[in-house]
Formats: structure tokens, C-alpha cells, sequence
């Protein structure tokens, strides 16, 4: 049979069991779709919101390409990918999932890296931020600070790590390092790039934000479509019966690894979605180490909600995904070895021991700066998200308005 035959009727088959499960479980499938649509409505669109705007208006001012020239002979070298990689993975650390991606495919449309760069790129600068690993995790969910500090050197030494291996993606792809003539520094060329692309660029700065603003807020509305289909298929997936069966081969591989298999069910749900699994596996009754492990391996695996977020924006250009999701692997192996080897030398013998001294997590009078954040995220979220969907259709309908006059 075609192969593309049985891709449609394998489509066609899953889609239509999802439709099912969701009719005959309408109670299961409102829960949660209430919990993916409070962390989207909560967290995620109020602390992505801010980092969106202010990259793209980065971008078409012409400070990437700026950097990019700064930053070449040091990105080249060591990852394979222009100076303006560097700006990517910088704002995809800051921001969180799926920054990396989205950035990535933005510098591929603008034709500032090639298909085979970007494939690179996005391999290792699509990550968690600081906030969800040191707040959401480490305190929210673990009650211990310095956790953080394990999963959070885990996970970007990790990415970083993933960068290098994937420098060796298609090394037929030769780019030579880009000469300096004597004449010119390369302070002087990258603010030359910076004056050419404003003046390339010839909207005036307030449709320059207006446009920033607009396509924030569809690509966060896309996320947040991800975060509740997700959310509902691993909850369907549960009451159906399927997690279980497939919790026994996860079990069996924890085995193998020496791992509880109490936390089968948690890393199962983390493949799905990052935020359930890390609560789960803090929940779970085993060790904190083999707790901490799976969470690494979670977090950098970033669930196929997520990965699906980074399928839909590089499937706008020619960056294939099969790349991306071999590095989701690879850093979610790396993450967790990583976690095994840093544990007894950086949090029993130093963070536990009182030896480490990390004020910015200290809870004993005051709740900390990275809690606080949090917390007023938590309050203040759901009103940021209100005002910028109207601010939203408010240019969604002068746009469509002025359409209409000109044509």
C-alpha cells in the first residue's frame, strides 16, 4: 500500500477516535481543557507577551543582524550558525519555549541563515526559562529552591552541549567564516548592517509595534491552542485506559535504568505535556534524585505539546523538524545524566550542606525575588492577557477596516 495512503487513513483513524473519546467524555475533556487553558491564561501568554514584542521589534530595527556580526567568529566556530544565533539562544533561554523556534524561523524568512543553520539553530535554543524551572518547579512544585539551581545547569549545559553535537548536522553544509577587510572593523560593518536594515525597512516605528504586537499575539494564541489540545489528549488518553498500557513500557525501561517505576506514569505525562509530569514526579514517593532526573529529562524533552507548537511555526519555512525532535532526545538524555553526575558535588555536599549561599532563594524571612515574580505573575496575569487580546481586535479590526477603504 502507498505510503501517503496509509498516512491518510492513520490520520484520518486518530483524529476520528479523538472526536469520540472527547464525545463520550465531555466531563474529563472540560476539566482539562480548564487547567491548559488557566496555565495559558495565567503564565504562560502574560510572561511570553513582553519578550515576543520586544524581539520583534529587535529584529526589524536591525539589532540581530548587529549582533550577528558581532557574534560571528565566536557562534561559527563552535555551533555552526551565524553571530545572530547567539541573539536566538539568549532570548530562548530569557523567554521559554517556543522562542527558539520561533525566532529561528524568523531569521530562515529573512534569508540571514540557511535551511540547514536553522535546523541547527533550533536544535538547541528552544529551552525553559528560569522563571518555570526555579518558580513553577523547583518551588511550586517541589518546595525546595535548590533544586532549581541542579535542574537549571542540567538543562542548559545540555542545550549547549546538544549545540555542539549538532555542529556535526550535515557538515557538507561549509560556510566559511565571513573575512574582515583591515580597513574596517567589525564594530564598524555591524553598525553599518544596523543603519541598512532600518532604512531597508520603511515602516514608521509605531506600524513597526503595531505589527510586533499583532504577531506576538497570534503566535501566543497558537501556543495556547497547543497547551489545551494537549492537555485534553493526555487526559483522554488516561481515562480511556491507553496511559496504562503505555506506562508499562516506560516502566520497564525505568527498570532497566534502575529508577523507581512509580514514576512511570509521571514521565509518561511529561512526554505529553511538561507542566503535569514535573508535578507529577514531585508527587511522586521516591527519591528526590530519581525525582530531579525525570524532571530533567521532562523538561528538556519539552512534551510533545510543545513540540508541536515548534512543527507549526517552522512548517512556514523549509527548516525540517526530524532534526529538532532527535535534539529533544539528546538534550532529555543529556539533562538527566547531567542530573546524576552534578547531584552529591553540587547540592549534597554544597547546596545542603550550607555552604552555598543563594540569597535570591532564601525563604526563611521573605518570600524570594524569583517567588515574587511568580506570584505576581500569578495575579496580575490574567489582566495583561485580557488587555492585550483587546488591544488585539482592536487592530484586527482597524486593519480589516482600512482594507476595505483602500480597495
Amino acid at each position: 500500500m502507498n505510503v501517503q495512503v496509509m498516512k491518510t487513513i492513520m490520520l484520518a483513524t486518530s483524529v476520528t477516535f479523538v472526536a469520540l473519546a472527547v464525545i463520550l467524555f465531555p466531563d474529563h475533556t472540560l476539566e482539562a481543557s480548564k487547567s491548559g487553558l488557566s496555565m495559558w491564561w495565567n503564565i504562560v501568554f502574560p510572561s511570553l507577551l513582553p519578550f515576543f514584542i520586544i524581539s520583534e521589534l529587535l529584529i526589524g530595527i536591525g539589532v540581530v543582524r548587529f549582533i550577528g556580526i558581532l557574534l560571528e567568529p565566536l557562534m561559527r566556530p563552535l555551533f555552526r550558525v551565524p553571530g545572530s544565533g547567539a541573539f536566538v539562544f539568549a532570548m530562548g533561554i530569557a523567554s521559554g519555549f517556543p522562542a527558539g523556534a520561533k525566532y529561528t524561523a524568523h531569521l530562515r524568512q529573512n534569508n540571514d541563515i540557511t535551511a540547514i543553520e536553522g535546523e541547527r539553530l533550533v536544535s538547541f535554543t528552544n529551552c525553559s526559562n528560569p522563571l518555570f524551572i526555579f518558580a513553577a518547579v523547583a518551588v511550586g512544585f517541589f518546595h525546595n529552591p535548590a533544586l532549581g539551581v541542579i535542574l537549571a545547569i542540567a538543562h542548559y549545559t545540555g542545550n549547549i552541549l546538544v549545540g555542539f553535537v549538532m555542529r556535526f548536522h550535515h557538515p557538507e553544509d561549509a560556510h566559511p567564516t565571513e573575512m574582515i577587510r583591515s580597513s574596517e572593523s567589525r564594530l564598524g560593518l555591524a553598525f553599518t548592517a544596523l543603519h541598512q536594515t532600518r532604512l531597508i525597512d520603511t515602516r514608521p516605528f509605531g506600524k513597526m509595534m503595531g505589527d510586533a504586537v499583532h504577531s506576538s499575539i497570534k503566535t501566543l494564541l497558537m501556543v495556547g491552542g497547543f497547551i489545551i489540545l494537549f492537555s485534553v489528549l493526555n487526559e483522554l488518553l488516561g481515562v480511556i485506559g491507553i496511559a496504562a498500557i503505555l506506562a508499562g513500557v516506560i516502566r520497564s525501561i525505568l527498570l532497566l535504568l534502575q529508577l523507581s517505576p512509580e514514576l512511570d506514569i509521571p514521565l509518561l505525562s511529561g512526554m505529553f505535556e511538561i507542566t503535569l509530569g514535573s508535578r507529577l514526579a514531585s508527587e511522586s514517593s521516591t527519591t528526590l534524585l530519581a525525582q530531579a532526573i525525570v524532571t530533567s529529562f521532562i523538561l528538556a524533552f519539552n512534551g510533545f505539546s510543545v513540540q508541536a507548537q515548534v512543527a507549526s511555526i517552522l512548517a512556514d519555512t523549509d527548516i525540517r523538524f526530524k532534526p529538532f525532535f532527535f535534539a529533544r532526545l539528546l538534550h532529555g538524555f543529556f539533562a538527566a545524566f547531567l542530573t546524576l553526575v552534578i547531584w552529591k558535588p553540587i547540592y549534597l555536599d554544597y547546596l545542603s550542606s550550607g555552604n552555598g549561599s543563594l540569597p535570591v532563594l532564601n525563604r526563611e524571612d521573605a518570600p524570594s525575588f524569583i517567588e515574587s515574580v511568580y506570584s505576581f505573575l500569578t495575579q496580575t496575569g490574567p489582566w495583561i492577557t485580557l488587555f492585550s487580546l483587546l488591544t488585539f481586535i482592536i487592530l484586527v479590526t482597524y486593519r480589516a477596516g482600512n482594507q476595505r477603504i483602500f480597495k
